[in-house]
């Protein structure tokens, strides 16, 4: 695997396929998305997208903190021109995590703030320490929350996400979980079996099938009901011309 400045990549062979990991590796800045860790992510993540092996990727973070935001100091010193490339570099940095083709697990291991709860929002699945506390609170500093900020009142429902939003306020992982943030909430010695739980459903289903079957949820999201319900039969189609099907449920049966 390439090495990196702001990240560690580590890859696992599992029965079944490989695993890769992502560490935000800046724990004595809470790990504060900087432009050179928005050019890590991004050319990891877009490495890991092209190996046909990949079964999973787990995103997690070094230290006590998930990510603490975007890096205040690099902020401190935008002005409007600046402005557009930060906040571009730190989008396509979150939406090439987005656009890896296998479920991405996100381990929220501490603080989820800002740029780390839009993060946390492209994980297919997440999961958070009972310590964790999440919030945006760019508007207590003179900005809106933008970029993949977009994507919080469809995991957390338009009050919710207003309310964190407009007042910069912190929630806890509880709350979390309850207004659908999160999918599971372990204390910090258990968030691993979480991880390895859904890991191990992902590697006794079909690799293929579920590879289709993100790329079909990530299009639902921007699509009319009718079109993504086409998109959907043409996709139980598809997965037919190849052996998976019959494979899978040859097994299923006994056979």
């Amino acid at each position: 695997m390439a090495e990196f400045e702001t990240i560690l990549v580590t890859r696992q062979q599992r029965d079944g396929g490989a695993v890769a990991t992502i560490t935000l590796n800046r724990p004595a800045k809470l790990n504060a998305m900087s432009t050179q860790m928005n050019l890590d992510l991004q050319a990891a993540a877009y490495d890991l997208a092209r190996d046909d092996s990949l079964r999973a990727v787990v995103l997690t973070a070094a230290g006590k903190a998930f990510v603490g935001g975007a890096d205040i100091k690099e902020m401190a010193r935008l002005d409007r021109h600046t402005a557009r490339t930060f906040i571009t570099n730190l989008h396509l940095a979150i939406d090439e995590i987005r656009r890896i083709p296998v479920p991405v697990i996100g381990r929220i291991n501490g603080y989820c703030l800002g740029a780390g709860l839009e993060l946390a929002a492209v994980c297919d699945f997440r999961v958070a320490a009972d310590t964790a506390k999440f919030g945006m609170p760019e508007v207590r500093v003179g900005m809106p929350s933008v970029i993949e900020a977009v994507l919080l009142p469809r995991l957390m429902g338009w009050g919710k996400a207003t309310e964190i939003l407009l007042t910069g306020d912190m929630i806890d992982a509880d709350e979390a979980m309850v207004c659908g943030l999160v999918q599971k909430v372990a204390t910090p010695d258990q968030i691993d079996a979480q991880v390895d739980a859904w890991i191990g459903s992902i590697m006794a289903s079909a690799p293929d099938a579920v590879r289709m079957q993100k790329r079909l949820i990530r299009s639902w999201q921007d699509m009319p009901i009718d079109a993504a319900i086409n998109a959907a039969i043409d996709a139980f189609e598809e997965s037919h011309a190849g052996p998976e099907p019959r494979t899978y449920l040859s097994r299923f049966l006994g056979g």
